[in-house]
């Protein structure tokens, strides 16, 4: 039981580092973005190619996260940008339409066969070589401490600086914060900018956990995660964080405690409490019960 909570915990950590940057882009474009797996996809397979011609860890973590945040500013230029004003189904379709344009575009690029990553593969060891009941790796260590590191710095930001209190302001009501001088371009660049950041943030990690790079690398974690950030409550980023952890460290659980011919009823499992959580707490399960105001950063 102690192996399945660390790797619950660890698991359930990746997922809220997500949850985190799908959050903050709905928070203040009121954008669900379906291609966020994409994000990941691509920054794994710059870890993978960079990988691949030898190059050194450093240059390896900075084409990643250049790939990334180069994809996010471009869809927010091409796509969010002209469609800032459109319905919200819209939009919505149009994310669909990007996340399925860069799998295509990865499937013709690098074909059907996975390539290999291969960064700080130290970090799948067990610390200190392990233990009688339990193994604890480096991985799950980080995981853990860049959720914790991701969720506070954003928590500063928001909370403590101009950028963060415009940011607060446009997601409460956008059009009157234009009104009263906030440069909406500028905060809706760098709440894609530092979505992006998280995006590379969880594609090193995970690769480091599955070093195998498809185009479908990421595509069902951004799926559960998005369950996770609705059944949280997707108007609050501590409550969607909190929903992408509990997604993940329940589906981990399942994984864990589910005989080998039965994994595959995970999702099932998954969705069916999501089911149950929806029709009790349509609002969100973590969300305030006599929350009056929305804050949505």
């Amino acid at each position: 039981m102690l192996q399945t909570l660390i790797n619950a915990v660890g698991f359930g950590a990746v997922y809220a580092l997500m949850a985190v940057g799908i959050a903050l882009v709905f928070g203040v474009l009121r954008l669900v973005n379906f291609a966020y797996g994409q994000l990941v996809m691509a920054g794994a397979y710059a870890l993978a190619l960079t990988s691949a011609h030898g190059w050194p860890t450093w240059a390896m973590l900075l084409t990643c996260l250049g790939v990334v945040v180069g994809l996010s500013l471009l869809m927010e230029v091409a796509l969010f940008r002209p469609l800032r004003n459109a319905s919200p189904a819209t939009m919505l379709v149009a994310t669909f339409a990007v996340a399925f344009l860069l799998q295509s575009i990865a499937l013709l690029k690098f074909g059907s066969l996975a390539k290999v990553a291969n960064i700080f593969p130290h970090l799948f060891d067990p610390v200190a070589g392990g233990g009688q009941f339990a193994t604890v790796r480096w991985i799950t260590i980080v995981a853990i401490v860049a959720a914790v590191v991701g969720v506070a710095g954003l928590t500063l930001l928001l909370g403590r600086t101009s950028l963060g209190l415009h940011m607060r302001a446009a997601a409460a009501d956008f059009e009157t914060a234009r009104l009263l001088g906030v440069r909406a371009n500028a905060v809706i660049t760098a709440a894609v900018v530092l979505s992006g950041v998280l995006a590379a943030v969880v594609s090193v990690i995970l690769v480091v956990e599955t070093p195998f790079v498809l185009p479908t690398f990421a595509l069902h974690d951004t799926i559960i995660v998005l369950v996770g950030v609705v059944v949280g409550g997707i108007d609050r980023l501590w409550t969607a964080t909190l929903g992408g952890f509990s997604i993940g460290f329940a589906t981990s659980v399942f994984t864990d405690k589910l005989p080998q011919n039965a994994t595959g009823y995970v999702d099932s499992a998954v969705f069916g409490l999501v089911i149950l959580v929806l029709l009790l707490r349509p609002e969100g399960l973590f969300t305030p019960f006599r929350a009056h105001a929305v804050e949505r950063v």
